[in-house]
């Protein structure tokens, strides 16, 4: 599933979009951050966990998205089909 940014919680500090290693984050026009869902792979095949999660300073902002459950294999196929092997 890819993750999502829990708008209300984001301080719009920037610490997690250079640590996505597909460039799903970005800037809202409210300074906020934002993922997008088509790019983000839950950083699998890059780490063993999400980076946005890890970096984030607060709480409960960088989750997985209920909205969009998939499988490593899905995962990895879209980290395959943005990078290559």
């Amino acid at each position: 599933m890819a993750y999502t940014i829990v708008l209300k919680n984001c301080t719009g500090c920037s610490a997690c979009e250079p640590e996505c290693p597909n460039s799903a984050i970005s800037a809202t026009a409210d300074g906020l951050y934002q993922i997008d869902s088509d790019l983000c792979t839950e950083c699998v095949g890059f780490f063993e966990e999400a980076q946005c999660t890890a970096i984030c300073p607060i709480d409960d902002t960088c989750i997985p998205d209920p909205a969009l459950v998939e499988d490593r294999e899905t995962l990895m196929a879209r980290k395959v089909k943005l990078h290559g092997k």
